[in-house]
């Protein structure tokens, strides 16, 4: 295997004299001589290079492209109606989405113990690119005309230059697809370098975008909570990518395990998606009555979720104890199940259902699926992302086609006589019917839509895991380096050694006993 490393030069320690003269000048000691490590060559530091050069052309079609939306976010007759409606409708929701994105995700895949520091960075560092690339690329599907009235393309639209108008719907957006690609950096979680990591946030980003447009546009699929473009598409893509960057080294690393702390820090990212999920849920439903379904349900299926996941957890445990890995993730089923159907009236109780179920799967997911993929198959997953977000992700999808196929108007507009016929609220969850779509065609293309998507998401995925063995070539990682902070972050040795005082504490004991 190709060297990456090269030996860093230690510093010469400094003189008693000079030492000395420092003291009584009042200065600190001298910094303690750093131990010798590894330093990555240029080679194995291509990622560097890459940010810079990406964030460069990001920032040029940013100069080109893109413009505050005039409808809402630069002064006109309606902008201050308009811009204030929009935050009061969604700048709430963003921010609960944006705390899931950077602390919950990041901090839940903590629990690796020797990987703590590199999952919460990296998870960063993916999100922001992924935010970047998705308001490029969803721009680039919905071109703007200078003037707002009209719709490029249209002959009255009087600018030949398209235009991607950015506001906070458009910012929730990107903060959903962000959630895709994280599901995805879950399950390569310690075996990519940062260069493989940029790859695949690009590449997944866009496809995601070209498959959402698809699914949402095109067959005229419904999925508020993003169970089916989001979760069923981030966790089999990154499935797809792992089976052809496979490693029998990925499961054979004694870093791989957690410890006290990393499962406790894990816990802190577990509550924060489990407090707000309703919002991520409820953050593209319909504002009102819809909006507030999509809230209730996921509350209540989150809730009947954590009782099952415990319930289930020590029932499969030779031990009847709780296991941290079923209690991380399996509680948070029931919000990824309920997703695609969570603004329909699926009832309080079917939402309880809902999430018992779901968190059974998931528990079970974990206890019998995940050593199956990793033993037959050769598929590593390292945060249990298939139990997660991909079988709850399929349960959730075939749920939206049952209910559906069941939508009529005696469920949804009970109570809504004298409405509009095309304001009422079998049209808003299911806007294709206002077209004649029957309820049974609905249900076909919510199938549609998870068949597309499961073909985007293991077809990209195997073609992004080729290319990212391509780039791994370049960055070759070892046995060692495999859940190893020391591979992407600086001084690992001196953040994990004993301070002094407590060294010197050990060494007495010693010496007593």
């Amino acid at each position: 295997m190709e060297t990456v490393w090269q030996v860093e030069v230690t510093k010469k320690p400094m003189d008693e004299k000079n030492e000395l003269k420092m003291m009584e000048m009042g200065s600190q000691k001298p910094e303690k001589e750093k131990h010798a490590g590894r330093v990555k060559t240029p080679q194995a530091s291509r990622h560097i290079y890459a940010l810079i050069f990406i964030q460069v052309v990001i920032v040029i079609l940013f100069a080109i492209f893109a413009r505050y939306d005039p409808k809402t976010a630069q002064k006109n007759a309606k902008s201050v109606e308009h811009g204030d409606n929009m935050i009061k409708d969604t700048y709430a929701m963003f921010q609960d989405v944006h705390v899931m994105i950077f602390l919950g995700f990041g901090f839940l895949m903590t629990f690796l113990k020797k990987y703590g520091l590199s999952a919460v960075s990296l998870n960063l560092l993916c999100s922001v690119l992924a935010i970047e690339v998705f308001t490029l690329t969803y721009g680039f599907f919905h071109l703007h005309c200078e003037d707002p009235k009209y719709h490029y393309g249209d002959a009255e639209c009087p600018s030949s230059k398209p235009y991607i108008d950015i506001n906070i719907v458009s910012m929730i957006s990107a903060d959903f697809a962000t959630a895709a690609v994280l599901i995805s950096f879950g399950v390569v979680l310690g075996v990519t370098s940062p260069l493989q990591l940029i790859v695949m946030t690009i590449l997944e980003t866009i496809i995601f975008v070209v498959n959402e447009v698809i699914g949402r546009n095109h067959i005229g699929a419904v999925d508020a909570g993003d169970t089916i473009f989001v979760h069923m598409f981030g966790a089999y893509f990154g499935l797809a990518v792992i089976r052809v960057l496979y490693n029998p080294g990925h499961g054979k690393s004694e870093k791989e395990g957690s410890s006290y702390t990393s499962d406790l820090f894990s816990m802190v990212g577990t509550v924060f998606l489990w407090m707000y999920w309703p919002s991520f849920n409820a953050g593209a439903a319909a504002t009102g009555d819809a909006q507030q379904r999509a809230v209730i349900n996921t509350y209540f299926s989150l809730c009947s979720c954590v009782m099952t996941s415990f319930a289930f957890s020590a029932l499969v445990s030779s031990s009847r104890k709780f296991e941290m890995e079923h209690v991380q993730n399996a509680t948070l089923a029931g919000g990824v199940a309920v997703g695609a159907c969570a603004d329909m009236m699926i009832t309080p109780a079917g939402s309880l259902a809902i999430g018992a179920l779901a968190g059974i799967l998931s528990v079970c997911g974990f206890k019998y699926a995940g050593p199956f993929l990793q033993n037959k198959l050769k598929i590593h997953d390292t945060c249990g992302v298939n139990n997660l977000h991909g079988m709850p992700g399929l349960f959730g999808g075939l749920l939206s086609v049952l209910m559906a196929g069941l939508a009529s108007h005696e469920t949804y507009d009970k109570f809504s006589g004298g409405m509009e016929e095309a304001d009422k609220g079998l049209f808003e969850i299911f806007p294709a019917m206002v077209s004649g779509t029957s309820a049974s065609g609905q249900a076909l293309k919510q199938f549609l839509a998870m068949l597309i998507t499961l073909a985007f998401a293991i077809v990209g995925g195997t073609c992004t895991g080729f290319v990212m063995k391509g780039v791994g070539k370049m960055e070759k990682m070892g046995l060692d380096d495999f859940y190893n902070d020391d591979w992407n972050i600086d001084e690992m040795k001196e953040k994990e050694e004993l301070p002094e005082e407590l060294r010197g504490l050990l060494d007495s004991i010693k010496v007593n006993a």
